[in-house]
């Protein structure tokens, strides 16, 4: 059976975290999918453990970025969806069923999908399901406990998909160019690409309430300094993230079709010419 997805995985010095997340996509994926990681840096025998496991990857010596890193496991992708996931996330049983079953169901190319992420510890984000702490780092983190609490979570399709773990078609991905590297480490690049494959015509962003997906919330970006991805991303769009994720995205919203199509707002981008002169 063919790969159903190309998963990108970035990577920095998070080997405990990494082991956990591709071991979970080995046992708890109902399709075959084609990992590929790229590692920063990979002081602590990252690249040793994936030539071990035969697992792809590309690499930097340095620390690249979310975005650049993603950009170069891209190269090796051959899969038709791309999906982008972070390392420090635990996938759990049919996670990539309930997605394929809506790719399918959808009958066109122009989606975007995301998984529901369960956290330790609430974010106020409402996309995501909290505060359901089965481990706040790999050493303690609660595999069974979290299998068995399965069955008891509430399920809720949501609208305004941004975060990984989240898939698109390999021709949408190569339309808008991957992620935008100018946002590099990466903070912002997430409302980005959704702007960007909304300006390509996507209505379908829906987050798949079924396809379960803990994330530890590691604090990888606290070892970086972070680009003013706030100030970029309203220089480059004319709207601020907030505006577009909750105005135009409908971010969290329970999920009702397709978005319909709204005018973002005009005389923006003059304003923002002047704020930041």
């Amino acid at each position: 059976m063919e790969n159903k997805f190309s998963i990108l995985i970035p990577s920095w010095n998070n080997l405990p975290y990494l082991k956990i997340c591709i071991d979970s996509i080995r046992k708890n994926s109902h399709f075959p999918h084609q990992v590929i990681v790229h590692v920063n840096e990979g002081m602590d025998g990252t690249i040793e453990w994936l030539n071990q496991e035969n697992i792809e990857h590309t690499s930097s010596e340095k620390n690249i970025g979310i975005c650049t890193a993603v950009n170069s496991a891209f190269v090796l992708a051959t899969a038709p969806y791309i999906m982008f996931m972070n390392d420090d996330m635990y996938c759990c049983p049919d996670w990539d069923l309930y997605l394929v079953n809506e790719i399918e169901s959808i009958r066109h190319k122009k989606f975007f999908l995301s998984s529901t992420m369960l956290e330790p510890v609430s974010s106020g984000n409402r996309c995501v399901l909290a505060s359901y702490d089965f481990g706040r780092d790999a050493e303690t983190f609660r595999e069974k406990n979290l299998l068995n609490t399965l069955p008891e979570l509430p399920v809720r399709d949501w609208t305004g998909s941004t975060w990984p773990p989240n898939v698109v078609h390999r021709s949408l991905w190569e339309a808008v160019g991957g992620l935008s590297e100018e946002f590099s480490p990466g903070m912002y690049s997430d409302p980005d690409f959704s702007m960007k494959l909304w300006r390509q015509g996507v209505r379908y962003f829906k987050g798949v309430g079924k396809s379960f997906v803990y994330h530890f919330m590691s604090k990888s970006t606290g070892k970086v300094k972070k680009n003013d991805g706030r100030k970029q991303f309203l220089q480059k769009w004319g709207v601020s993230s907030s505006y577009f994720t909750k105005k135009i995205l409908e971010s969290g919203k329970t999920f009702q079709g397709e978005l319909p199509e709204k005018i973002i707002k005009p005389g923006l981008k003059d304003r923002v010419k002047k704020l930041f002169a």
